[in-house]
Order: structure tokens, then C-alpha cells, then sequence
């Protein structure tokens, strides 16, 4: 039970604490525009006068105008009211520029801001946190930002401050029922305070829901093709309405209570407003109080009962707004697992192509249980070809991860060119690798863009130089607008083949030292395959290149053939000597080639 207490109390501590580093990227974010926010600031306060302003201008007018024996002329007074309603009218459109202003331009920082993080994250963070979750934080979750910014905020301080000044003007007006409204205030404060945590829950519970939806289109839109190939329309439909209602159960949970929040404390206001009102007409009929007078203090205890009441809703809306922010300032707070030392270590010059693993030991954080790695070890010569063979799940891939430091090992050493990999910059790292993935990843861009990716500045004439090598000259050439042609999402207008080629054509344009093929050629056709291979061997004469693969024929001509199973090497060799063993690599060569 003592465990528990202090998980719970730990759980309120990190809760609190990124409570509080929301509201400060907030208002890191707002006060990096000193003069957008102090012209808003000073909109506000001149609205905020102009409209306390009106009472004694009605008051005035009465008192002075309409209750006088002469009859002078009235014009002043409207003359007065009419240049109150210009100014407010002038305040309240900077006012509203500004702070909308302000707004957009913190949501556009926080969402760079955000992203800049989330692209310093380590894969694992993502195994975790699912994408398209992350994606809905930053679409509907800022957009509440934007609102509270741009409009929430701004209403509030408006509603304070004209609040406040109204309660000190009607105390110059009548101070013995201005006293008995300020008593009143404790009673409204209260259901705000108790209603407003529960407020806070349930607003949290609803953003939570709406980014549950955002997740489960992307999820279903994503992998259409297989939800239509195996009939699951149905089955999707009912997830994603499953999914709505309960988020409109959460919805509603919040309305009720901001709705019974909003009910019960403009009861108490205005009820109090009407109570303080009523005694105050006693008083004209009594001669105590003039007409203006009582005039303007209905009209600013109207102001002042208006001010307070809109607080309660506008109190919602900071709510969501607080549970908006922590959500995405808890991203913004995620430290990267994998970041560069503070004194890394220089690679050599000029880069040898040299890689090693000494003793690894690596347990992905997913399967705990299960070793994918277990005191490997293998050093790859500069400008050698080692080919990674062995079965599913024998940790060939696992190698890439590493060499890549996308993963950090428990035990042991990675060396790039003799530099222990934890002691570089990763950065440093990855630019020395050009690495072709085993499902091939193409951006929503055009086809020069997909190209260009493994080197940014690349000219037309390299990136063609590198599509000729890798195949895909030919069907680019083709394509409506050539390189200019939009490829669509995750390159959905090209076939398998020729997405694997663009992605081969992109690491042969990075030109690094050291290649990293994970089934490069998986998804050609036996031409197509046998031209790219040419190209290969061609390229990986000057390189060191690490080639994971399990169609054998494409790795006959290695230097090397580590064999891989259970994270561990159990043979390694060239294609003939390990043929002639009655081994693992034996049986899966006599597998593929007697067929």
C-alpha cells in the first residue's frame, strides 16, 4: 500500500510538473513578441475603460441632462457616448488583430518546436507512442491552443479587468451595496474551484478520446488496400464509431459539468446583482440615491455580472487549453535516448569504410525476453562485401539498427572507423552510411525530391547518373512530368520494383564510404534484379558494404557470408565452403536453388 501512495504521489508530481512546463511554453512562446503583445495589452486596457466608461456616461446624461429643471442641451452627453463607442469600437478591432495574431504565430512556433523534438527521438520512443496519436496532439490539440491564445485569454483578461474596475467604480457610486456584492464573491469562487478540477479530468479524458479517432483513421485510411482485400469495412466502421461514441461520452461528461458550472454561478451572480438592485431602488424612492446614479450602477453591475459569468465559461476553455498544452508539452519535454556527447568524438579523415561489432549484447526495449543479439561479434574490412544471411528473427536487421545508432547496445562496443559509436555524433555517423531498407519508405513529393533525399543538393545530372545505376532512368523518364511528377503517398503511383529502385538510386546518390543493403533487390523482377546487381557490384568495389539477404543467388559473389541465428554468427565462409558444410547456410541453399 506504501508503494502505491508513493507511485500516486510521484504520478501528481510529474502530472503538476508538466502542468506547469505547458504554461510556460506558452508564454515562452508569447513573449517572444514583445511588441504584438504589448499593443495587444494596451488594446485590451483601452476597450476595457471605454466600457466601464459607458455607465458614467449614462449616468451622467440622466443626472445632468434628462433630471435638470433648465433643460440645457443634451447634445454633450451623446456627443460623449458616441466617442466612448468609437474608441471601443477601434480598441476592440486591435484587440482582436493582436491577439489573433499572437495566436496563429504561437501555434505555428510550439508546432516546430514540437517537431524539431520529436525528430531528435530515438525509434523507440515511437514503438511506445503510436504516430498518428502524436499527429492528432499536433493538429487538434494546437488548434485549442490557437483558440485559448487567440481569443480565450483575451476575453478573460477583458472580463477581469472590466470585472474589477466595475466592482472600484461601483464603489464610487455606492459603496454599502458595492460592499454587499464583494461579500458574494467568496460564494462564487468556490463552485468555480471544486467544478473546475473535475472540469480539468474530464476535458484531458476528451482531448484523449479525439485523438483516439484521429489514429484509427489514419490507421484504416493508411492500409485500405487491405481492409477492402479482406472485407473488414464493416469491422473498421464499427472500431471507428465505437470509438466516436466514446468520445462523445467524454464530450458530454464535460459539458455537463461546464454547463452545470456556467448555471450555477451566474445564479449566484446575477441573483446577487438583482438582490443589491433591488435595494438600491428602495433607495431612489427614498431620495438617497439619484436616478443616474442608480442608472449607472445597474448598467455596471450588469457589466461587472457579465464579466464574472463569462469567466466560468471562459475558465472551461483555459481548462482545455492547460490539457491541450501539457499533452503536447509532454512531447516537447521527451529527452532523445540517443543524442550527441557534449565533446564527440571527430571521425577520421578521410573516412576508412571500417566496422565493427565487439561483444554485443542487445535486447530490443519491446521483447525484453529475448535476445537479439548475444556476444556478437564481427569486424568488416574497408572496401569489403559481407553478406548477413540466416532465418527470420536471427538479428540481421538488428545490425543496421546499430550500425545506424538508432539503438545504443547493453553490452559491448560499435566502432566506425575505430571511433566507439556512443563517442560521435550520430549525425557524423549516419552520413557516412548510405543504407536501402527492406520495405522501401517514399515521401508524398515529387520523384527528384525522393531522390535527392540520400544528398540534398545533388544536380540533375547526378541524380540521373544514380537512377541509370540503379534501373530506374527508364520508368522516370516516362512518368508525366519526369522528376517533377508528384509520386503520391508513400509513392502509391509506382509499383514495388520501381519504388525499390528509387530507394537504391537514392543510396547510391548519398556516396558514402559504407553500404547498407537490407534485401535491396526483393522487389525486382529477375531483370530488373540482374541489371541493379551489375550496378551494385560496380559501386561496392570502393565501399565496405554489409548485405543483409535470403535470396542466396544475390550474395554468391561476397567476400564474405556471415551465417546468423538466434543473434549469434554459426558460420561464416564464401558460398562454396559453406555449401560444402552440412550446415544452416547447406540447407537453405539446397532450399532455394533445388527449386
Amino acid at each position: 500500500m506504501n508503494e502505491a501512495k508513493v507511485n500516486s504521489a510521484d504520478e501528481k508530481i510529474q502530472a503538476s510538473k508538466v502542468r506547469l512546463a505547458s504554461l510556460i511554453m506558452i508564454w515562452d512562446a508569447v513573449r517572444q513578441y514583445p511588441k504584438q503583445l504589448g499593443l495587444a495589452a494596451l488594446s485590451l486596457i483601452v476597450a476595457a475603460l471605454a466600457t466601464l466608461s459607458i455607465p458614467a456616461g449614462f449616468q451622467r446624461m440622466i443626472d445632468g441632462g434628462f433630471m435638470t429643471q433648465s433643460g440645457g442641451d443634451i447634445s454633450q452627453y451623446f456627443e460623449y457616448m458616441l466617442m466612448i463607442v468609437v474608441v471601443l469600437a477601434i480598441a476592440t478591432a486591435s484587440r482582436f488583430y493582436f491577439v489573433s495574431w499572437l495566436g496563429e504565430r504561437v501555434v505555428a512556433d510550439i508546432r516546430i518546436k514540437v517537431q524539431r523534438n520529436l525528430l531528435r527521438l530515438a525509434p523507440r520512443f515511437f514503438e511506445e507512442n503510436r504516430p498518428a496519436e502524436i499527429s492528432s496532439r499536433m493538429t487538434s490539440d494546437t488548434a485549442i491552443i490557437e483558440q485559448v491564445v487567440g481569443t480565450t485569454i483575451s476575453v478573460a483578461l477583458r472580463n477581469l479587468f472590466v470585472g474589477v474596475g466595475g466592482v472600484i467604480y461601483l464603489f464610487t457610486l455606492v459603496p454599502t451595496l458595492t460592499a454587499g456584492l464583494l461579500i458574494g464573491i467568496p460564494v462564487v469562487i468556490l463552485p468555480i474551484v471544486f467544478i473546475g478540477r473535475r472540469l480539468e479530468k474530464a476535458s484531458r479524458s476528451s482531448q484523449d478520446r479525439v485523438a483516439d479517432i484521429g489514429t484509427l483513421i489514419s490507421e484504416a485510411l493508411g492500409a485500405l488496400k487491405i481492409v477492402q482485400a479482406f472485407g473488414q469495412q464493416q469491422r473498421e466502421q464499427e472500431r471507428f464509431a465505437s470509438s466516436v461514441e466514446q468520445t462523445f461520452t467524454a464530450a458530454r461528461r464535460r459539458i455537463i459539468l461546464r454547463a452545470g458550472l456556467t448555471a450555477i454561478v451566474i445564479a449566484l451572480i446575477f441573483g446577487g446583482i438583482v438582490m443589491l438592485m433591488w435595494r438600491g431602488a428602495i433607495g431612489v424612492q427614498e431620495g438617497t440615491i439619484t436616478g443616474g446614479t442608480i442608472a449607472a450602477f445597474v448598467l455596471g453591475g450588469g457589466l461587472v455580472a457579465g464579466s464574472f459569468g463569462a469567466l466560468t465559461e471562459v475558465y472551461g476553455d483555459l481548462v482545455r487549453g492547460a490539457g491541450a498544452s501539457s499533452r503536447l508539452a509532454e512531447l516537447l519535454m521527451e529527452v532523445p535516448e540517443i543524442a550527441p556527447p557534449t565533446r564527440p568524438v571527430q571521425l577520421p579523415e578521410p573516412p576508412r569504410g571500417q566496422l565493427s561489432f565487439e561483444n554485443i549484447k542487445f535486447h530490443y526495449p519491446t521483447r525484453p525476453d529475448v535476445a537479439a543479439l548475444n556476444n556478437f561479434t564481427l569486424r568488416v574490412d574497408p572496401g569489403e562485401t559481407v553478406a548477413i544471411v540466416g532465418p527470420s528473427g536471427a538479428g540481421k536487421s538488428t545490425l543496421f539498427q546499430l550500425a545506424q545508432r538508432f539503438y545504443d547496445p547493453e553490452g559491448g562496443t560499435v566502432r566506425l572507423d575505430g571511433v566507439g559509436l556512443t563517442s560521435a555524433d550520430p549525425a557524423d555517423i549516419r552520413q557516412r552510411l548510405a543504407y536501402v531498407p527492406q520495405e522501401t519508405i517514399l515521401f508524398a513529393s515529387s520523384a527528384r525530391d525522393n531522390l535527392r533525399y540520400g544528398q540534398w543538393d545533388a544536380s540533375d545530372d547526378a541524380i540521373w547518373d544514380a537512377a541509370e545505376q540503379a534501373n530506374a532512368a527508364e520508368f522516370l523518364r516516362a512518368l508525366p512530368n519526369g522528376l517533377d511528377t508528384f509520386l503520391g503517398e508513400g509513392g502509391a503511383r509506382l509499383s514495388g520494383g520501381q519504388r525499390q529502385r528509387i530507394a537504391i538510386a537514392r543510396a547510391l546518390l548519398r556516396n558514402s564510404p559504407i553500404l547498407l543493403l537490407d534485401e535491396a533487390t526483393s522487389a525486382l523482377d529477375a531483370e530488373s534484379e540482374q541489371n541493379v546487381q551489375k550496378a551494385l557490384d560496380n559501386l561496392m568495389r570502393n565501399r565496405t558494404t554489409l548485405v543483409i539477404a535470403h535470396r542466396l543467388a544475390t550474395v554468391r559473389n561476397a567476400d564474405r557470408i556471415i551465417v546468423m541465428d538466434n543473434g549469434e554468427i554459426v558460420e561464416q565462409g564464401n558460398h562454396e565452403t559453406l555449401n560444402a558444410q552440412d550446415g544452416l547456410y547447406s540447407r537453405l541453399a539446397k532450399l532455394q536453388f533445388n527449386h
